[in-house]
């Protein structure tokens, strides 16, 4: 079977030839390389019968199938490689709720429903990644006293004045101004928000301070969608 590996390398080096636009080298486009493929196949064909010249017809056939199934699979991923790339990010999506995936085609940073039934949103606060509640019954964004330590707040000089309603019942929340939010390629700068007491809030919030910044948001089925 030593053709077969000499025809899966020159495989791999078309396939290295095509991505690093090697036909520039010879004064060749990237349409033009492509078009001398089916050239460099029949010669690569040729090239293999010499190497497996000693075997049987049977075992040079089958060796050229391998050959030929695999040179098929390397360009059909190549023709539609940025169909595929979408797919492989929605599937990344659903395997990791909360990652942010900014959809190729329209920009827009797409979120899959956590297993839970909420949208938890992989947050950047002050360039910290925080997993954070989507809530647009939160009138603003809303860190946990943990969280706002992680980001860089000192939070021994806050002053818990606002009443806020949690989940745990009425507490007290401290005004700050978050320096710069992300969610995947959308950022604000200068966000206002809230601390919550200790023990106040399980969960940070992603809430309509951030949110109303977006031109829209949407939400479908299990998929939220943000448009900045």
């Amino acid at each position: 079977m030593l053709f077969v590996a000499f025809a899966i390398l020159i495989t791999v080096g078309i396939a290295l030839a095509i991505n690093a636009d090697f036909g520039a080298i010879f004064g060749l486009t990237q349409d033009q390389t492509a078009r001398a493929i089916p050239l460099v196949v029949i010669l690569t064909l040729l090239a293999s019968t010499l190497v497996g010249r000693r075997h049987r017809l049977g075992e040079i056939v089958g060796g050229f199938a391998v050959w030929i199934a695999i040179g098929a699979v390397f360009f059909v991923g190549y023709a539609f490689r940025d169909d595929f790339s979408g797919i492989g990010q929605r599937l990344m999506s659903q395997l990791q709720p909360g990652v942010a995936i900014v959809n190729p085609e329209t920009g827009n940073v797409e979120i899959a429903r956590s297993f839970g039934g909420s949208f938890r949103v992989d947050t950047a606060v002050n360039g910290v990644t925080l997993p954070m509640i989507f809530d647009t019954g939160a009138s603003a964004v809303v860190l946990s006293l943990d969280d706002a330590r992680l980001v860089g707040i000192d939070t021994e000089n806050l002053s818990f004045r606002v009443p806020v309603q949690t989940a745990n019942g009425t507490s007290f929340a401290a005004p700050v101004t978050l320096e710069r939010i992300e969610v995947g390629n959308i950022a604000r700068a200068r966000i206002r928000a809230f601390v919550a007491q200790e023990g106040a809030l399980e969960t940070s919030l992603l809430g309509m301070t951030f949110l109303e910044t977006l031109s829209r948001y949407t939400v479908s089925r299990d998929s939220l969608e943000m448009h900045d």
